[in-house]
Formats: C-alpha cells, structure tokens, sequence
C-alpha cells in the first residue's frame, strides 16, 4: 500500500547543531545514540525504530516463554519518553526508514501507525536495521509459524501459546542458538517438543564431537532430535520431512538463521560486502563518509584471515555503536576484528565458542594442530566438581590460537572467556600454560583446564608428543598400526574401541617387544594417561602417538557420525 500523503521536514536545530539519525534501535542502535548524547550535548539525535519498542533484550525472548524471565516489561529496557526526559533522545516507535538520499542527506520515514511519510534532514546517518529471520520453504496459509527476533514477535508468539494445549505439540526449524534455546524453553513450558535441524549435527560453531553431547542431551530430555532434515511443508496442524515423516504440531517456530537488513543501503548505492552485509572500515563507515552501519546487517572483519563475515553477537552491536559515537563526536578509533565469541544454555549444558572450528580451519586450508581435553571444572577432590570436555584449533605453523569450543554444565564461561582474551593478546598456544589463573579447590584447579591445554600445546609444538584425531584412528588401524588401550582395569566397563590390544601403563615395560616394529596408537580415557605411555614407548625406541582425546573423544566423534542417522527421542 502506498504512504498516504508525504510530508517534507528537517530536524529542528539549535543554534547550528548537527543531526544524527540512527536507522535501527536495540542494541546497536541505542548505544550508539546514548553515548553520543553524552559526548555532545547540542546535537540533535533521532532514533528511527519500525517495531513497537525502541531498546529491549532480545537475547532474553525465549526465556519468557518458559516463565524463567516471568515479567515480560522486564524485556523492555528503556521507552521513548524515559530516553527523551534523560538523554533528550528522539525515539521514534513503528517508523520505518524507507529511502535514503544520499546528495540531499536526508531519510524518508513511513509512519506505520497513520500511513503517512516524511523527509527527515540529517548530517550523520548510522545504519542498525538488524537482520531478517529467514522463513521456511512451503508454508501453507494460516499454518502457525513464529519467528523470534522482537518484542512484537514475542507477544504474538505468547498469544498463540495460550490457546495451545498444555500437553501440546512445537516443532521448532533450526538447530542454531535460537532453536536450542526455543527448544529447551518450549520444553520447559510442558509441550512436546520436535527440534529439526538440517545439519548433521547442533550448533554450527562447534565441531561435530563437541556437539553430539548436546543432542544426546537434549533427547534425555525428551526432546525429540531430528537431525540432517529438513521441512518440505508446514501445514495448519503439521509438518513434513524430507523424509516423508509427517509430524503432527500445533504451532512452529521458524530459527534457520537471519539475512542482514541490507535492501535499504543496498537502494542507496552503498557497497554490500562479500559476506553479506553493509560494508564497513574499521571506523564503521560505510562506502559513503557520511554513513555508518553497525549490528546484525554491517560485515565485520574476521579475526583470524581479515576476511569479511557475519557476527550476530549482541556485545559486538553494542561496542560498534559506542565506536560510532565516538568517531561522530570526533574521538575516533578503530575497531578490533571479531572473534565470535559465544555462549548457549542447552537445558543446563553450556557450550561456548571462539574463533574458528576446526572445520573451517581445514576447509581454508590451513594447518592445523588440534587439542582435546577433559578436564573437571575444579579440583576434582572438592564436592560438585563437573566434566568438562574442551578444544584447542591451532595453526601448526606458527602456534597461533585459531579458536576454543568447551561443553560442560560449570566453568565453560570462564574459560572461553580467558581464551578470547588469550586470543585477543595475540597469545599464543603454548603461552596458555604460564597464565597466572586464580585458584581455590572450589573454583579451579592447581594446573586450570587453561593451562592444561597450554601445557599439551607446547608438547605438541616442540614434539615431545605426537598425536592423531578421532576421525585418523580408523585409517591408522587400515594401515597396520596397533592399537594400545592403556586404561586401567576399572575404565574398561565404559566402552571399547573395537581391535584395541589392552595393556595397562604398568605393563607396557614387560610387554613392549609385542609390538615391536608396528606404529603403535595409544589411548586411555582422556589423553593424559596416554601420554605417560606415549613418552614410555617412545623412550624404548617405538612409533608411537597418542589418540588425542582419549576414549572419551573417541566416542563423541563415533556419536556424532551415526546421530543423522537415526532421530533421537527419549
């Protein structure tokens, strides 16, 4: 429907004072607009937002679903009156920016709420527009799919909720962070949840043995987990699977992931980058000087290789904004690369990540050294100590952190946190081993799970110790080598790799001659008790690696290739 009348106005000034409109509010939007204000009094600042609610904690939605966050106005973090009468901010509520005229300087503004449009004058223009939720192919008219990006959202969402019986059935598309969150709070609420996701295994920033927990999880749950498929159609009461499962469901919710909103700077001639989203430098100008795009819909500059990627992080949106504002106010500096660091709630599992897979790493080619432990997350002496199973990527060949992933129910958060750090010191691997990390049994360990990976770092990079991965063993075997299970007797009723030779560590003296002339591949439950052997053994003159990880990887890494296989129901 076309605006119904058009209105041409400028900002109003005072006594000369330069305008800055901000297309977007939320997160990177508002902080931009807040801490200018601080910096300049004078300018006039007018914030342009098309949903309802101009600042809101949109990493908390979910959370309301399931009464975890119980009021929903706890969302809502500042209204259009609160930030007028404290920052004498312009908010703007339902009033989409839809033009751009870059000669003139000025924005075209449809008023959603009486259909009219209006010019509004600016000297500063900053771009936080968000992204898109994508929708799912085949969706039938009136069939009850959801998104979860806004306030707006969450209402309708809760609104379709309550007409859903209590022991009602969700089917929710993706198996990002939204869709695990989505999952594990629709579940919580009492429904019957299907959680489909089209990748082989959860989560895309970890690799797949890091992953395979958290479904297996989730299914223990009774979540029903099907993943490697995807929906063909989504009818009123259903949904169908490439498979041709039909599932029956009284509401979906659609989390396959977000587009940048880049069809606005796209209209004005600005340079979309590579990755998808406004290009920017490291100021967060766009192609045009006077224009700046932070947030979901602005590229950012990878941290490893420089390359231009998406990072739909709320803490990147909100240091870009306050970046913004201090390049506008004259105080310019530019802004770090981005790491990607990231933390999800599984239903009580934590995973986190940072920086690149091991994946990725491979896939651009690079060479790289890959560490497994698994750690407790203190002094395993200490009651309430929790496993936690953590991973090193490093380039082999300058030792450089590449990225960390951990999965654990305590002190994951911690750890990934110091291994960002670590990364954004330009650390390198080994380097982890000498950081001075505060300890008491009830918090940490003597030797932290940090400095553990620090420590087999540097065995790795002076040669000390030599190792494969999970997914090498089998083509190690293929090509002669033997395999040693050095476990104690009491691990053994865990599991087993198949055509493992056991020999406890204590016995390797006697009985090393065995398998003298073969490559040996040792193994215990998580590396540390191979590396006793593998030292052993190499001392008595044997090819030897340790099996990174131990059993326990082992295992995750066999989990995770059958899981697409077969859906996991409790």
């Amino acid at each position: 429907m076309s605006p119904a009348r058009i209105e041409s106005t400028s900002a109003p000034e005072r006594d000369g004072a330069r305008t800055t409109v901000v297309i977007g509010g939320v997160a990177g939007g508002m902080s931009a607009a807040t801490r200018l204000r601080r910096l300049d009094e004078q300018r006039e600042i007018i914030v342009l937002e098309r949903s309802s609610e101009v600042s809101f904690a949109n990493c908390g939605l979910p959370y309301h679903v399931s009464g975890a966050i119980a009021d929903r106005d706890a969302l809502s973090l500042q209204s259009p009156e609160r930030l007028a009468a404290r920052f004498r901010i312009d908010a703007r509520v339902r009033h989409e920016a839809v033009a751009i005229d870059r000669a003139a300087k000025t924005v075209t503004v449809h008023r959603l709420d009486d259909d009219s449009t209006t010019e509004i004058a600016y000297d500063e223009l900053v771009l936080s527009p968000g992204a898109a939720p994508r929708r799912p192919a085949g969706i039938a008219t009136d069939a009850p799919v959801h998104a979860l990006r806004t306030l707006d959202d969450l209402d309708r969402l809760m609104a379709e909720l309550d007409h859903v019986p209590a022991d009602g059935a969700v089917v929710v598309i993706g198996g990002g962070f939204i869709g695990v969150e989505m999952a594990d709070n629709l579940h919580r609420r009492g429904l019957d949840v299907t959680l489909v996701q089209r990748g082989a295994h959860l989560l895309a920033t970890l690799d797949e043995e890091m992953a395979a927990p958290i479904a297996d999880h989730l299914a223990g749950l009774g979540i029903d987990v099907r993943l490697g498929q995807v929906t063909t159609s989504i009818g009123t009461d259903h949904v169908v699977l490439d498979d041709g499962s039909r599932i029956a469901t009284d509401l979906v919710v659609a989390a396959i992931g977000v587009t940048p909103e880049t069809s606005l700077a796209a209209a004005a001639g600005l340079t979309i980058g590579t990755g998808g989203g406004i290009a920017v430098d490291d100021f967060h100008r766009t192609s045009d000087p006077a224009i700046f795009a932070i947030g979901d819909a602005a590229e950012k500059r990878d941290a490893i290789d420089d390359s231009g990627r998406l990072v739909t992080l709320a803490g990147l949106a909100n240091r870009h904004g306050r970046a913004v504002a201090d390049t506008i106010a004259g105080d310019a500096a530019p802004s770090r690369p981005a790491l990607g660091t990231a933390i999800v709630d599984a239903a009580g599992l934590t995973a986190a990540s940072v920086g690149w897979t091991e994946r990725v790493a491979r896939e651009r080619g690079r060479d790289v050294r890959v560490v497994h432990t698994h750690p407790a997350s203190h002094a395993a002496y200490y009651p309430g100590a929790a496993p936690l199973s953590m991973k090193l990527v490093i380039d082999a060949v300058d030792d450089r952190i590449l990225g960390a992933q951990a999965v654990g129910t305590d002190g994951v958060d911690k750890r990934i946190d110091v291994i960002a750090t670590a990364m954004s010191a330009g650390l390198a691997a080994s380097a982890l081993a000498d950081l001075e990390l505060a300890y008491a049994p009830q918090y940490g360990s003597a030797k932290d799970p940090i400095n553990m990976l620090g420590y087999v770092a540097r065995n790795l990079a002076s040669g000390e110790d030599r190792v494969i991965q999970w997914h090498e063993l089998e083509h190690e075997i293929a090509a002669g080598a033997v395999l040693l299970d050095v476990r104690a007797a009491a691990q053994l009723a865990e599991g087993l790799i198949p055509g493992a030779l056991w020999v406890p560590v204590e016995s390797l003296r006697e009985r090393h001659a065995e398998f003298a002339g073969r490559r040996v591949v040792v193994h215990c439950r998580v590396g540390q008790g191979a590396h006793t052997a593998a030292r052993l053994l190499a001392e008595l003159g044997h090819d030897v690696v340790n099996l990174d990880g131990g059993y326990l990887t082992w295992r995750d890494g066999q989990r995770a290739r059958s899981l697409a296989e077969l859906p996991l129901a409790a």
